[in-house]
């Protein structure tokens, strides 16, 4: 059931109905029911994947928190009668206790969603490695819907347990609810408990506003998904299939698709955030108008937001502060020169988890390259920063406006060249294609007609070219003055709502809809 399905857009008008009808004290129990038959209707068999990690993760926790209680208990009621090193004795035990507990939920859980993604990847390296293609043959896997989504969730919730940073739930049924929320199970964002459960257990009565503002956001999605990314997707995948387009067709598809994935993961998690405001949850936002950087770490801070705090609370801090990399600093600050021996452990903490998020994004080697591009850049960038402040210095470019502008330019550049291994995936093709942007660059092509013959229409480049000016002069509003929706929500009559429906005729009559009045599954639907 895809988010931008008829089925779906059924659902969900179906299941506000009856969130607001029913009791409140039922509300948060409704929601599961709600979040397991959507999961079902997926694939039943994803239901054993998503109740298995619930109730290890559910389980792990408590045995956590309660060894934690314990170990309170312990030295309070001994207080008296243990030395120090006793004390420090005990502690250390106990530590060892809760970290085999969360060592064995890692494991476990992190275990399905390596074997369930990335076996036929291992398999298929082990082939090319020894030259038989045949050797070991792809195993047909189930891929759960929302794996990588909500098995991160749950492993940041355990670990948060374990730091003594988040109480455990006690009742596997809610604690089953945050894991499985429908609106954010297929594509994220990647939520962290403190944050989503008090409002998602809370009980919520019917607010005009906190609804219309949900459905504005419902609205905004579907335009930017399937007005938009539906629409431009089709002339990139006309470029990006065939070799023969290079050179400057490399050009339109590299930004064409850097487009259509903003329009189509910022819609569906502007779906995702609408429907859980229209009744009353709130979470948390995701991105931050990230083409508006004006360096890749400020873009990385900006994009997909709730990944990134993922990867730095828990693989980067506890990487950077382990025992061999405290023993590996020391080493090298006294063996290496100093610019470098001090920054020897961030390149291997930041290393680790730009590998690993590009592992995450998929089971390919373009995404390994494609993180791996990210980390090299910005490892470049912050080696130069001294460079940088010399020439703000001496130029006084810093904070004027054509400058900044140049600097926003830049850095969609180069993210939209990086994400070049997505688009192609396939490593040596997209260098081919990136060498070719330089060798075979012809202007010609911008107005001979040529980019009419990729499955766009002269009509499709008029919505499009409506569609970014649109999304474009949104973003600058919210940039400058903040929420967008509280400017058209305060405004005197039916503004806000004559808008809600200009937004819900132009998705009914310029969505570019598929066979059946589907639309195109949501790129991240795939992680």
């Amino acid at each position: 059931m895809l988010f931008n399905s008829l089925p779906f857009v059924c659902y969900l008008v179906f299941t506000l109905l009856i969130y607001y009808l029913i009791p409140k004290k039922a509300q948060w129990c409704f929601l599961l029911v709600a979040s397991y038959v959507f999961y079902a209707i997926a694939d039943p068999r994803y239901l054993l994947f998503i109740i298995t990690t619930t109730v290890t993760v559910w389980f792990t926790a408590i045995k956590v928190e309660e060894l934690n209680l314990t170990q309170k208990a312990y030295l309070k009621e001994h207080k008296a009668e243990l030395s120090k090193t006793d004390k420090q004795t005990y502690k250390n035990n106990m530590k060892r206790r809760r970290w085999k507990w969360l060592l064995v939920c890692l494991l476990f859980n992190l275990g399905i969603l390596s074997v369930t993604k990335y076996t036929n990847f291992v398999i298929s390296n082990i082939n090319n490695m020894l030259n038989n293609a045949e050797m070991l043959r792809p195993v047909d896997l189930i891929v759960p819907l929302g794996i990588s989504f909500y098995t991160f969730q749950s492993l940041g919730y355990v670990i948060d347990v374990y730091r003594g940073k988040q109480e455990a739930q006690h009742n596997v049924f809610k604690f089953a609810l945050f894991v499985s929320f429908f609106p954010q199970l297929a594509q994220g964002p990647i939520s962290r408990y403190g944050h989503l459960a008090p409002t998602l257990l809370a009980e919520h009565k019917f607010e005009r506003k906190t609804f219309s503002y949900g459905v504005m956001r419902i609205l905004w999605g579907y335009f930017k998904k399937v007005v938009i990314a539906d629409r431009i997707i089709t002339g990139v995948t006309t470029l990006v299939s065939d070799p023969k387009y290079t050179g400057t067709y490399v050009f339109c598809a590299m930004f064409f698709y850097a487009f259509e994935l903003y329009c189509d993961f910022t819609g569906g998690i502007d779906i995702t955030i609408g429907a859980a405001e229209a009744m009353g949850i709130k979470i948390t936002e995701n991105f931050n108008l990230p083409y508006f950087s004006k360096n890749i770490k400020e873009y990385w801070n900006r994009w997909h937001i709730t990944m990134g705090s993922w990867f730095t609370d828990y693989i980067f801090y506890p990487i950077s502060v382990c025992e061999p990399m405290l023993k590996l600093s020391k080493w090298s600050r006294s063996h290496l020169p100093k610019a470098i021996g001090k920054r020897v452990t961030v390149y291997i903490s930041c290393f680790v988890v730009w590998l690993a998020t590009g592992i995450w994004h998929g089971a390919a080697w373009n995404f390994v390259v494609w993180g791996l591009t990210n980390y090299v850049v910005i490892m470049a960038s912050q080696e130069l920063e001294p460079l940088y402040a010399k020439f703000h210095s001496r130029f006084h470019l810093k904070g004027k406006t054509p400058y900044e502008i140049f600097q926003i330019v830049r850095t969609v550049f180069l993210m939209s060249a990086i994400r070049m291994f997505d688009c192609y995936r396939d490593v040596p093709l997209t260098f081919k294609m990136m060498v070719s942007m330089f060798t075979s660059f012809k202007f010609s092509v911008f107005f001979n007609g040529s980019l009419l013959n990729i499955g766009l229409s002269a009509s499709d480049y008029v919505v499009l070219a409506v569609g970014f000016a649109v999304v474009l002069g949104v973003s600058i509003i919210k940039l400058k003055a903040g929420s967008v929706r509280d400017r058209f929500y305060n405004k005197p009559g039916f503004l806000f709502y004559s808008i809600m429906a200009v937004l819900l005729i132009v998705v009914l009559v310029f969505g570019a809809y598929g066979v059946g009045y589907d639309s195109t599954q949501f790129i991240y639907t795939q992680f």
